[in-house]
């Protein structure tokens, strides 16, 4: 294991290769005070190589941490995820290295689950369609008090179902346990410990929930989880919430579903390829009953990325210092 006591902080040199994924209003100067840092807003995957060339700790997001990026940084110890996830890492070839890796633990817990209901909510209510009603003059030129153009039902009394109960997943269902739901899940890997909620199938999950919200992460198991076959398997009234992965949804199968009219409306914060490519089939979906999309924020309140700065600090510093904190391998 590689480490250096607090006489040698000085010396480190820091890579920050996506400054910009915690956004411009948050700070990130604690990260000076353990070495000679150097931070690009951003960074193309084919500049890696060369940016972490000369780096002792990186830091690092969606960029490839892999043998190709990383052969010729020969002084790489540590390898800190600016988030939770860390697909974008070879795990093997850091073991190999002696690098270690580690990531930011629950710190957009409230946000995402917040996010999660938001969506739900917004897509069951059509709340962008009688906000638009209102605003366009159509409701003050009526007659009557009231306007049902677009119907939904409550919430209460209903069926949600969640894939990966993990802490975001355990939230939501908490929410949507208060908001009068039965909550249901599958897990997607086949260990999950939770108890509090009934555990399901995938087929009974896929039957019976009337809200399914996506919570794994992106593995073998759960790429294209969600896909034309899945669909068909649900209700016509159900809505699918995804802010897991991009991938564990099948693009094309979600369009189709949605054209189809086999499900009843989809609230994504995640895509198979972020940003979206312009050309993307799900762009052509207007109608913000049937679909609506924010761009991976999520995660993103003030305080989750706040926390998010905070907890890398300290990953670094429990290092520096030869303990293990937040440790992947």
């Amino acid at each position: 294991m590689f480490w250096c006591g607090q006489k040698g902080w000085n010396g480190m040199k820091i890579v920050v290769l996506h400054r910009m994924s915690v956004g411009a209003d948050v700070s990130v100067e604690c990260m000076k005070q353990y070495g000679d840092v150097i931070f690009y807003d951003s960074t193309p995957d084919e500049l890696v190589a060369e940016r972490i060339k000369e780096a002792d700790i990186v830091v690092a997001n969606k960029n490839p941490m892999n043998e190709a990026t990383m052969k010729d940084a020969k002084n790489v110890k540590l390898v800190c995820q600016f988030a939770t996830g860390y697909d974008n890492v070879d795990i093997q070839y850091c073991r190999e290295r002696g690098i270690r890796v580690a990531n930011v633990r629950n710190y957009s817990t409230a946000a995402v689950v917040q996010h999660t209901i938001a969506l739900a909510l917004s897509v069951l209510e059509y709340l962008p369609y009688y906000d638009e009603y209102v605003k366009s003059g159509a409701y003050a030129a009526q007659d009557a008090f009231s306007h049902f153009g677009k119907t939904y039902y409550e919430l209460e009394g209903k069926t949600w179902g969640i894939i990966g109960m993990g802490n975001i997943g355990r939230g939501v269902a908490k929410v949507a346990q208060a908001l009068g739901c039965r909550v249901i899940f599958f897990s997607a890997s086949g260990k999950s410990g939770c108890t509090e909620f009934e555990r399901v199938s995938f087929e009974e999950l896929l039957a019976q929930a009337d809200i399914l919200s996506l919570h794994c992460p992106l593995s073998d198991r759960t790429r294209h989880l969600m896909n034309a076959d899945a669909f068909e398997k649900m209700k016509s009234s159900a809505i699918l919430i995804n802010v897991a992965r991009g991938a564990v949804v099948d693009n094309d199968a979600l369009f189709g579903a949605l054209k189809k009219g086999q499900i009843r409306g989809a609230g994504l914060d995640v895509f198979e390829k972020e940003p979206m490519r312009p050309d993307d089939s799900l762009l052509s979906l207007k109608d913000s009953g049937v679909l609506q999309m924010t761009p991976h924020m999520a995660w993103a309140s003030t305080e989750a990325r706040t926390r998010c700065v905070t907890e890398t600090c300290e990953n670094i510093e429990a290092f520096l210092n030869g303990k293990e904190r937040n440790v992947v391998v």
